[in-house]
C-alpha cells in the first residue's frame, strides 16, 4: 500500500490534465486507397481478433483488431496482387486484391484435425501433461536476444467515477484550502476515455537489468485525453510547489488510521511522490513525454510475456485448478500444434484455448478470459476496495529457426475500486526524540470508480543487433505527442497500425 494513499490526492490533480492541440477531424480523399474489412468465423460469425493479413511478395501487412476489423494501405498495390489471411486454427485463405476489395466480410473456417487419426501413437497424450511442459521447456524455447523491433503500441483507458467527494477537515498549508479542494472535486471529469497510439523502434537488451533493458526511438505518437482545463493547470502547480518545497532534514508523511508511511526521496528510481507527480506532469505537457518513463512502462508490460506471473497465467502454473481438453491439432507456419481448451474448476478463474507445439511444447498462442461470474483480485479492507471482474488476454509467438519470439500480445483488465477514509499528510522535520510537524492537511476521501484498461503491442519487424549497437543508441529525453480530439486516419496514412475499434472512431473529446 506504499504511497497509494498520498498519490490519490496528487493523482486527482495531475492525471486528467492535458495540453492538446486541435487537429482536423475530416477524412480526405486519400482514404480511398485503404482497404477495410472484417474477419469472422464462418459458422458462428464471431470476430477473429489479431488475424494476420499479408500482401505476398510486397512486405506489406496488417493485423485485425479485437473485433476482427482491419485496414491495409493499397495505394502501391495492383488489383492482381495476392493477399493472404491467416488465423491460427483456421484454414488460410488467399485472395487477389480485386476479390477482397468487393468483400465486406471475410469468413474463415476452422482447420482442426483429429489427432488419433493423424498421429502415429494409438491414443492422444493427456492434455494436462502437455500444458505442464510449456513452463518446463520455457528457457529452451524462448531465449532472449538483443533486438531492434519496429513496434506499434496502443493503450486505451476508460474511467467512470460513481462517487468523487473530498471533505477538507484540517489544513495548515495555505495553498491547500477548502476552495482548492472543492475545485478539484468539481473539475475532475466523471467519465473519460483516453488512448495513446505509438509507432517506433524498441531496442531490447538481453543482458541489461530492468529499466535499462529498453530504449525507445519514436516515429509517431498520438494521444487523446480529456479537454485541458485552466483550473487544473493551477491545481497542478499548487501541488508541485507544496511537495517540492522540502528543506534539509524535512520529509512528508502520509497517515490513514493506524497506517502511516514516510515518503522516501528516491528520485533516481522515480518512486517518490514528487517524482511521480512530475512524471504525470511530463506526460501531459507540450514538451512531450519523458522517454525514460515510457521505456520503463514498456519493460513492465513486457513482463507479462514471460509467462511467470502466476495470477495472469494461473492455468499454466496451477494446472490442478483446471480441466483441459485436447480438441485436436493444426499446423502453424509448417509446425504441428496441439489445440487445447481449458475451463476452471471451482477455484480457477480463466477459460480459453491454447496452441502448443507437438515437438518443443512451446506455447504458440493463447486466448483466454475470466469465466463468466469469476473474479480476479478481490480486496475489501479498512475502507478500501478493489475487485477485478474483467480480464482478457491474447498472445502469439512465432518460430524463428529453433527459437520462439514474441509477435504480439493484448491484455484487458476491468475493475471497480473504492476508497472511503480520512487521510492526513504531514510535513515533518527530523529531531532527536520526536520529529516536529511543520504543516498538515487532513482530507476525507470518498471515491468509487470503474476502470477498463487495454494494452496492445505488436512487433512489426524484428532485427537482432549486438550489445554494442544497443549501447551506442542514445535515447532522446522526450517524445513529442500529437494531441487529438478524435481519431484521425490522416495521421496514420502510410503507417502500419492496428485498426481502431468503432468505439475509438466514434468517440469525440468532451467539450467543456
Amino acid at each position: 500500500m506504499k504511497k497509494l494513499i498520498i498519490l490519490l490526492l496528487v493523482f486527482t490533480a495531475f492525471s486528467i490534465n492535458t495540453n492538446s492541440q486541435n487537429l482536423s477531424d475530416t477524412i480526405n480523399d486519400t482514404l480511398n486507397y485503404e482497404l477495410r474489412s472484417v474477419i469472422l468465423d464462418s459458422l458462428t460469425h464471431s470476430p477473429l481478433p489479431y488475424a494476420s493479413i499479408y500482401v505476398m511478395h510486397k512486405n506489406i501487412g496488417a493485423i485485425s483488431n479485437e473485433t476482427g476489423n482491419f485496414n491495409i494501405d493499397i495505394s502501391t498495390l495492383d488489383m492482381t496482387d495476392t493477399i493472404r489471411i491467416q488465423y491460427i486454427g483456421y484454414k488460410t485463405k488467399m485472395f487477389t486484391l480485386e476479390q477482397l476489395d468487393s468483400m465486406e466480410v471475410v469468413l474463415l473456417s476452422e482447420d482442426i484435425v483429429n489427432l488419433t487419426e493423424t498421429l502415429i501413437f494409438g491414443s492422444a497424450p493427456r492434455a494436462k501433461s502437455i500444458v505442464k511442459k510449456v513452463l518446463q521447456n520455457f528457457d529452451s524455447n524462448y531465449r532472449q536476444s538483443t533486438t531492434k523491433n519496429l513496434t506499434f503500441i496502443r493503450s486505451r483507458n476508460f474511467v467512470e467515477f460513481e462517487d468523487f467527494k473530498l471533505n477538507l477537515k484540517k489544513s495548515s498549508i495555505t495553498q491547500l484550502d477548502k476552495e482548492l479542494i472543492k475545485l478539484i472535486e468539481d473539475r475532475i471529469p466523471r467519465e473519460a476515455i483516453s488512448y495513446d497510439d505509438f509507432l517506433g523502434n524498441i531496442y531490447h537488451s538481453a543482458t541489461k537489468d530492468d529499466s535499462l533493458a529498453i530504449k525507445t526511438d519514436p516515429i509517431r505518437a498520438v494521444s487523446l485525453k480529456e479537454k485541458d482545463i485552466s483550473e487544473l493547470d493551477y491545481i497542478e502547480q499548487v501541488f508541485e510547489d507544496v511537495f517540492t518545497n522540502i528543506g534539509e532534514e524535512e520529509y512528508w508523511k502520509v497517515k490513514s488510521g493506524i497506517f502511516s508511511q514516510k515518503v522516501e526521496d528516491d528520485n533516481e528510481t522515480g518512486n517518490d511522490t514528487v517524482s511521480q507527480a512530475k512524471q504525470m506532469r511530463d506526460s501531459i505537457q507540450d514538451l512531450g513525454r519523458k522517454l525514460k518513463y515510457y521505456s520503463r512502462n514498456i519493460h513492465r508490460r513486457l513482463n507479462y510475456t514471460l509467462l511467470n506471473d502466476k495470477d495472469s497465467w494461473e492455468f499454466l502454473h496451477q494446472t490442478s485448478k483446471y480441466n483441459y481438453t485436447l480438441e485436436g491439432g493444426t499446423r502453424v507456419n509448417g509446425e504441428d500444434v496441439y489445440i487445447i481448451d481449458f475451463t476452471p474448476k471451482s477455484s480457477g478463474v480463466f477459460v480459453g484455448r491454447l496452441y502448443i507445439s507437438t515437438t518443443t511444447y512451446a506455447l504458440i498462442r493463447a486466448d483466454y478470459e475470466f469465466e463468466e461470474g469469476k473474479l480476479g483480485r478481490n480486496i475489501h479492507l479498512f475502507g478500501m476496495g478493489y475487485t477485478e471482474d474483467q480480464f482478457r488476454g491474447s498472445i502469439y509467438f512465432e518460430r524463428e529457426n529453433d527459437n520462439y519470439v514474441l509477435k504480439y500480445f493484448s491484455k484487458k483488465i476491468g475493475f471497480n475500486a473504492s476508497f472511503d477514509r480520512n487521510v492526513s499528510l504531514s510535513k515533518k522535520k527530523e529531531r532527536f526524540l520526536f520529529d516536529k510537524t511543520l504543516n498538515e492537511i487532513k482530507v476525507g476521501i470518498d471515491i468509487s470508480m470503474r476502470n477498463e484498461e487495454t494494452y496492445e503491442l505488436l512487433f512489426l519487424k524484428r532485427n537482432e543487433i549486438t550489445e554494442e549497437q544497443f549501447d551506442s543508441f542514445t535515447q532522446k529525453e522526450r517524445m513529442k505527442i500529437i494531441y487529438v480530439d478524435q481519431f484521425d486516419d490522416n495521421l496514420w496514412k502510410g503507417f502500419p497500425i492496428i485498426e481502431p475499434t468503432k468505439k475509438m472512431r466514434d468517440y469525440k473529446k468532451i467539450e467543456r
